[in-house]
């Protein structure tokens, strides 16, 4: 047979987001917006929308496709008119292989049992998620959960990134970690990167995904300070304080977490914009105003439009590796912080842990801690 004078055309990526929350919304916006403007993608983004009944009695997802807006989760901004809401999650990543993952973290195990044989076979993921699964043999990244259970690649992107003010196209950053294929990477780089939204790659996953997870702990001490009024100098001791523990439990967990990766956006700008403005910080510092006699499930619903507070229940996931591992007093913050969530401290021991700092300096030193 003679060979084809006509070049091979490339097949365009169609790309679908699991998630439509605060951040998937905006997560959307970013991606749909570059899918119009680069000829390597379909211009078509999917987002699945665990459906709800508004109020008015109509069904979300078809609001925002009405409306091109997520009158829920991100009211008051536009999705361009290509991201299409799809409440049937196997319908909208049956096309797709690029995979984008951001919905709260205790739903990954079952969302990606469910979608098993429903993805295509050249489907790679990308993780926006920042929590982790706690089992019995230890603690499970939400990026290795995904691989693990669906067999494909996958990326993690985390940073400092408030999504409402990334929303209204206020320059930030973030940071793409990938374990070998940098050709992946860049893809992903390549889809998430604008003028106001400048995104970079690191080869270190568990490094930038622990970053994005151990954070929200940090900020819920933050909350406490700010609820009790303890000042900013206070404040920027407990920062400092969860970054060590941040930067010594990663590398405990993961040897071959990188150094460097906790000074890109994904580590020490990530900790301080979340500690400054987040949800965790927010709601923490309501708890701690109340002294602690209002239940985080209570705020969270108060405060949060349906949105779900990660911090609570990583603190509690972090504390069960400790606990099982002999490590609670090498963290005197993490465990702090769970046993004021949890009610067994008030808010104010966050500053009275400080009584164990003589134990802190083995922090420096994390390799001998085996």
């Amino acid at each position: 047979m003679a060979p084809s004078n006509q070049l091979e055309v490339p097949q365009k990526s169609r790309v679908t987001v699991v998630g439509s929350g605060n951040w998937g919304s905006v997560a959307a916006k970013l991606i749909a917006f570059n899918t119009l403007h680069i000829n390597s993608f379909h211009d078509e983004v999917r987002m699945w929308v665990f459906e709800e009944t508004l109020p008015s009695g109509e069904n979300l997802s078809d609001v925002i496709n009405r409306t091109n807006e997520n009158v829920k989760y991100l009211p008051g901004i536009k999705l361009p008119k290509n991201v299409v809401a799809d409440p049937d999650i196997e319908h909208a990543v049956r096309d797709a292989n690029m995979l984008v993952f951001v919905t709260p973290h205790q739903f990954m195990e079952g969302i990606c049992k469910r979608l098993v044989g429903k993805i295509r076979e050249d489907a790679v993921a990308i993780s926006l998620i920042k929590g982790m699964e706690v089992k019995r043999e230890g603690p499970c990244m939400i990026s290795s959960l995904i691989s693990e259970i669906l067999g494909i690649s996958c990326c993690v992107l985390m940073g400092a990134n408030i999504a409402n003010e990334i929303a209204v196209e206020k320059f930030s950053e973030a940071t793409v970690g990938y374990r070998e294929n940098k050709e992946i990477a860049e893809k992903w780089v390549q889809l998430f990167n604008t003028p106001y939204f400048m995104v970079s790659a690191v080869q270190d996953v568990e490094g930038v995904e622990l970053c994005g997870t151990l954070k929200n702990v940090v900020a819920l001490a933050a909350g406490f300070v700010d609820g009790l009024e303890m000042g900013n100098n206070t404040k920027a001791a407990i920062m400092r304080i969860g970054l060590r523990e941040m930067k010594a439990l990663s590398k405990l967990l993961f040897p071959s977490v990188k150094d460097n990766t906790f000074f890109e956006s994904c580590g020490v700008a990530d900790l301080i914009t979340t500690c400054l403005g987040g949800r965790n910080r927010r709601c923490a510092d309501a708890f701690a105003r109340n002294g602690g006699k209002r239940s985080f499930d209570e705020l969270e619903a108060e405060m949060l439009q349906g949105q779900k507070l990660q911090g609570v229940s990583t603190a509690k996931e972090v504390y069960e590796v400790l606990s099982h591992r002999g490590w609670l007093e090498l963290f005197p913050l993490f465990t702090t912080v769970h046993e004021i969530c949890s009610g067994r401290l008030a808010p104010s021991a966050i500053v009275e842990y400080t009584e164990h700092s003589a134990r802190l300096p083995l922090l420096e030193s994390p390799v001998h801690l085996n």
